[in-house]
């Protein structure tokens, strides 16, 4: 059988890889009812759930035709490297690197950090745009996390907190 979709294909192959793996993963918790959820049971469904998604894309590639056969371009490494730096800085600034005397910055700085760096992975980037985006980001984040559930997380910098 003639793969028609080679992103389809690879896109629900992966899908259901991950999806089947992560299914697999729940297993070593206790799975419980529908009525008495266990800690595995939500990670088990959402991973079916993925494997499944996987499979029907991974079908349909096989099944509809396309054009060209949507070949899978080369691999474009700009947008891992920032995204992943990204996340990388957000969590160095968030806690800080106590092993090499790092101070923690906090969650405003680190989503600042965050955005701006994520910001760069794709084609089009404005500073206005990207600290407008920011200041929502870290506002909503504010709310949600310090205000709404309480949780206790470092807001300012190290040197501004005391």
């Amino acid at each position: 059988m003639n793969i028609k979709s080679q992103k389809d294909f690879f896109s629900g192959l992966m899908f259901l890889v991950v999806g089947a793996a992560f299914a697999w993963g729940a297993t070593k918790y206790s799975i419980g009812t529908g009525a008495r959820m266990g800690p595995g049971y939500f990670p088990l469904l959402l991973g079916v759930l993925l494997a499944v998604f996987g499979a029907v894309i991974c079908f349909t590639s096989l099944v509809v035709e396309t054009a060209d056969g949507e070949k899978v371009g080369s691999f474009v490494w700009r947008p891992i490297i920032y995204i992943l730096g990204g996340n990388l800085a957000f969590g160095v600034l968030l806690g800080g690197l106590p092993s090499i005397g790092l101070p923690y910055m906090g969650l405003i700085v680190a989503i600042f950090a965050l955005t701006i760096i994520c910001s760069k992975a794709g084609n089009e980037f404005n500073w206005r745009d990207v600290i407008l985006l920011a200041a929502v980001l870290s506002v909503g984040s504010y709310l949600a996390f310090i205000v709404l559930l309480k949780l206790q997380i470092p807001v300012w910098p190290a040197f501004i907190t005391g």
